[in-house]
């Protein structure tokens, strides 16, 4: 059989920039229009609310951040928020099951525990799950998004605490503003549907929004498919000048098949690219949450902000396996209180910027769990909880206008429960420092470098033996050091690029050893020394009359350093990523975009020693139109343009153990229109 992501890449590479060539001239060539509006590049006016809790430019932040803006989001092909943070710089994204349930979103090269490693927010609420190293992608629909921030690096672990070694993504949702209602239908490839609508406005002191979508596929694979809805609302409450209220929640629900994987051997026999060997195989998702958020001002720009969140999270599912079936249901109950405080007053003339704060996070999880094997059924059930307790105190201040200095500093603690288990509990402790300077040389340009220290707790199920009912006391937090330097420069809005490099040294990383455990059957463990990640990150763009092109590439280095593994790669991470997009804006009306993505080779999942030869590399072109008549918006989204036959994610499995795909769709589009009311 001949390897399941076949790539000609010279060939593919030199048709994409072909293409992009071409459309470029004959774009730049049109003849212009009125009010013709491109798409906007970076400048040193964007702002980000993630780097610091508080609103600052994004020039000032020691790090490589990225903001994904609304009109980038409308420029897309991307249906969900993986599909958006695809294109950005050093971030690769794999969806495993290819039908947009099943993802891992990995900054820097953590491969396959870039979950617990990256830490996800909604408008600063966490949304990492406590019991295991995925996130749950789906939670948050794209419409009610305004915009993303990505912050690389162990900076975040400070202010945010666990999970924050690789970067912090935020995702807010959208802001106050003028009255709008808007519907929007789509569909196409595989009988997708996506209905949606959203209304959002503000009347005096009052803003609001609510947001309701439907979606539903056969997915590209045998028991893939998916159907599902979110419900989603805000309210805004100005209190003059004494502050605001901020009160916002959601429910998303999710039914969804799971084909498994596809052995080498199984594909030799026979077995087609869009076929299951798991037919019956399911899991169901139900999810809400609750966020309120008071903020009270005082002095001239300080203020007190107490964010107070909680979640429910039931899920169940199924699977059948060589001798018998396994069927499970969980439900998760998160409460988080973080009050912070944020001084931006002047000492002397010099501007200074004080946080302090104090986050407290309680997760509970009950467990009931049911399996059937050679005939003999067992039932358990569990109880497994989380309470973690963090301060922290973070300072920017600035010896001169051009110059930024920061430093921060957190003690957290997190407590575990177990029941029913022999050893019940156990408790750990991490001191973690930030520190950074940016300086600006004139009003374009920036340098900057910092150091960060970060950590990751073990997950819930990462700690549990479900076998002895008992904790795996030998498992310890993880705790990571970064260095990154870097250069910005941006030229009024028409051009910009970002330049970078870093590196991270994690010690006693937690993974998942397939050759560990009492009888080699696997364990969860810690790395009995060092590992490190080392790269460069580069972005740029131009813009010029009525085209936008934008370009990223990103290499990044992996190896073990001690211990049974030295010296090898970690598996899952491509050295090479590469990322172009061109937006095209026709007329005032008439719009059109392509980016194109290749990701280079790795290690497939769990091959830790590198036995079994690289997973190739993909590339993969997509392409959007979008027409303005009259109030309606057509679109229609192209992806994988040129059909390319590959599987973005790769695992050893099976018993003897052997290379395994989870086959990836082939060319698909959408087509919808878009109708504001209001």
């Amino acid at each position: 059989m001949r390897n399941d992501c076949q790539l000609p890449a010279p060939n593919l590479l030199s048709r994409f920039f072909g293409t992009l060539g071409l459309v470029g001239f004959l774009t730049v060539t049109l003849p212009a229009e009125d009010k013709v509006t491109p798409l906007r590049l970076p400048t040193t006016e964007q702002v980000t609310v993630t780097a610091s809790r508080y609103q600052e430019k994004s020039v000032r932040v020691p790090a490589n951040v990225t903001v994904i803006s609304e009109e980038d989001i409308a420029a897309s092909t991307a249906v969900d928020i993986p599909g958006l943070l695809r294109t950005l710089v050093n971030v690769q994204v794999t969806d495993i099951t290819g039908n947009h349930r099943h993802y891992s979103v990995d900054i820097r090269g953590f491969g396959e525990t870039a979950g617990s490693n990256t830490l996800v927010l909604v408008d600063g609420r966490r949304v990492n799950l406590p019991a295991s190293t995925a996130v749950d992608w789906l939670q948050i629909p794209l419409d009610r998004v305004k915009r993303i921030e990505v912050t690389r690096g162990g900076r975040g672990s400070v202010l945010y605490g666990d999970n924050a070694g690789a970067g912090v993504i935020n995702i807010i949702t959208r802001e106050e503003g003028p009255t709008r209602l808007e519907l929007e239908m789509s569909g196409g490839s595989y009988g997708s549907l996506r209905p949606s609508g959203q209304v959002s406005g503000s009347r005096g002191d009052v803003s609001y929004g609510a947001s309701g979508s439907y979606f539903q596929s056969g997915g590209y694979r045998d028991n893939s498919d998916i159907q599902g809805g979110d419900l989603g609302g805000s309210l805004g409450f100005k209190l003059g000048d004494l502050g605001r209220l901020d009160v916002s929640g959601g429910y998303h629900t999710d039914d969804v098949g799971l084909p498994g994987a596809l052995r080498e051997s199984q594909f030799q026999a026979g077995a087609a690219r869009t076929g299951t060997l798991n037919p019956d195989d399911f899991a169901d998702t139900a999810d809400t949450y609750v966020l309120i958020q008071p903020t009270l001002n005082f002095l001239s720009q300080s203020s007190l902000t107490l964010d107070f969140s909680a979640r429910r999270r039931d899920s169940s599912f199924f699977s059948r396996f060589s001798g018998g079936t396994f069927e499970g249901m969980t439900q998760t109950d998160t409460l988080a209180l973080s009050p912070r405080v944020v001084i931006r007053e002047r000492i002397g003339s010099l501007a200074n910027n004080l946080s302090i704060g104090f986050d407290w996070i309680k997760a509970a999880e009950d467990i009931a769990n049911t399996s059937v094997f050679g005939g003999f059924q067992s039932t358990n059930s569990f109880q497994l909880e989380k309470v973690n307790q963090g301060f922290y105190v973070h300072d920017e201040f600035y010896p001169l206008e051009s110059l930024a200095l920061s430093a921060g500093y957190r003690y957290d603690r997190a407590n575990f429960r177990f029941a029913p288990s022999a050893l019940d509990q156990a408790s750990y402790d991490q001191n973690v420092f930030t520190t950074g300077l940016n300086y600006g040389f004139n009003p374009d340009t920036y340098v900057y470098a910092g150091y960060s220290g970060s950590f990751r707790y073990p997950v819930l199920n990462e700690m549990f033996n479900f076998f002895t009912n008992t904790i795996d006391s030998a498992i310890t937090p993880q705790a990571s050091n970064g260095l990154e330097a870097g250069l910005r420069h941006y030229f009024g809005g028409s051009f910009f690029g970002e330049l970078n490099f870093f590196q991270i040294d994690a010690d006693r990383e937690i993974f998942y050893n397939p050759a560990g455990g009492a009888f080699g059957f696997g364990a969860n463990e810690n790395f009995e020394g060092r590992t490190r990640r080392r790269g460069m990150e580069f972005s740029s763009g131009i813009s010029r009359g009525i085209t936008t092109l934008k370009g990223n590439y990103s290499v990044v280095r992996t190896r073990v350093r001690d211990g049974q593994y030295t010296g090898r790669q970690v598996p899952g991470v491509a050295a090479h990523k590469l990322a172009a997009e061109l937006f095209v804006q026709i007329t005032p009306r008439l719009t059109a975009s392509i980016n194109g993505t290749y990701v280079g080779s790795r290690y497939f999942h769990s091959d830790w020693s590198n036995r079994f030869g690289k997973h190739d590399g993909n590339f993969l072109l997509n392409s959007r139109i979008s027409y303005r008549w009259d109030r309606f918006t057509l679109f229609a989204d192209f992806n994988n343009i040129m059909n390319q036959e590959y599987s973005e994610y790769g695992v050893l499995g099976g018993f003897p153990v052997e290379r395994a795909f989870y086959p990836s769709p082939r060319f698909n589009a959408r087509v919808g229109i878009r109708l504001p009311i209001l």
